[in-house]
């Protein structure tokens, strides 16, 4: 057991002149008399009310001492349990390509792919999950981590235009496997959304499908929006424009085929809303996990001891020791 103040515990001096105070006022409490002998009072032995009365300092003298280890703030460390847990390694890869600025799914594609992604990770507490993005090229914008609210800010923060516009799916799938690599799980996938067709980027989605194959990653992929003629409106609102989308079904359902992963269809909200719940509910490994806990507060017991050891003493004061006026 260590202190985190070991400087109050100095505070224990106090009972130096605590107990000089006690011996001199116990010595100075009775009257005395004079006599020549005291030979007709040797059988008489010292009233139990008498170490009682000491008994009631001692406790005092022990409620002080726990209050003062108690600030002192005793702690353990380098607690270690391990536990089953369901945890995998996760990455997001979302496309922030402008067409995702449509509203065919409220209030837009993009916020609306942004708000599932957030529930998701919220949900996932025991896995690890990076995130990664892409349009024209891709970025990886978080590692593997299990620091969810650092992960829902990175989500919550990226926007569109961040990247050259395109849809460069092979690029971002590429970068999720790479940032799967360092991951230490035996269950890895990766949750790719997009609402194109791969049109730029160095590699293509087929190519990357058999590298995260050869890796034992999963794919699962996510058509999001319908396909036709959108309304795409600046983040600022200042301007709209019109431009035809068409999702490569094809291609996404060839990368979920050659990982043994799984492609989704979502027109609206609501069913991105299901293809991610119906992810949550695929995508779970139990897993051995060891949680270090690096420091333990142990300051509760000795504030119990204190507070026993007043009660303890004034039932004694005022029962067995109890005085009438």
């Amino acid at each position: 057991m260590m202190f985190k103040h070991p400087a109050l515990l100095l505070l224990f001096l106090i009972y130096i002149p605590l107990v000089a105070w006690y011996i001199w006022k116990w010595r100075n409490s009775s009257p005395s008399m004079g006599v020549s002998t005291t030979s007709a009072f040797s059988g008489i032995r010292t009233s139990w009310k008498v170490w009682l009365m000491h008994l009631c300092f001692a406790l005092q003298l022990v409620a002080i001492g726990g209050l003062i280890v108690a600030l002192a703030r005793p702690q353990t460390h380098d607690s270690q349990r391990t536990s089953r847990v369901k945890g995998t390694d996760i990455v997001l890869a979302l496309d922030i390509s402008s067409s995702m600025l449509a509203t065919d799914l409220a209030p837009t594609r993009f916020d609306a792919a942004k708000d599932v992604a957030r529930k998701f990770v919220s949900q996932r507490v025991d896995d690890n999950i990076g995130f990664v993005v892409f349009s024209g090229e891709s970025l990886s914008l978080m590692p593997l981590t299990n620091d969810k609210p650092a992960l829902i800010n990175a989500i919550s923060g990226v926007k569109t235009g961040l990247l050259n516009d395109g849809t460069a799916i092979g690029d971002g799938l590429s970068s999720a496997i790479n940032r799967l690599t360092s991951g230490k799980a035996k269950s890895k996938s990766i949750i790719l959304l997009t609402d194109g067709t791969n049109n730029a980027g160095d590699v293509a989605p087929a190519t990357a499908a058999r590298i995260a194959k050869e890796k034992g990653i999963k794919v699962y992929t996510i058509g999001v929006g319908t396909n036709g003629t959108i309304q795409i409106t600046d983040p600022y609102g200042f301007s709209t424009t019109t431009m035809e989308t068409k999702i490569d079904e094809t291609a996404l359902k060839n990368i979920a085929d050659i990982t043994n992963g799984k492609y989704f269809r979502a027109t609206d909200s609501r069913m991105l809303r299901e293809v991610f719940n119906e992810i949550d509910a695929l995508e779970k490994t139990t897993l051995d996990v060891n949680k270090f806990t690096q420091t333990e507060e142990n300051f509760m017991p000795w504030v119990l001891a204190a507070i026993c050891a007043v009660v303890l003493q004034l039932l004694i004061r005022y029962t067995l020791l109890r005085r009438i006026p």
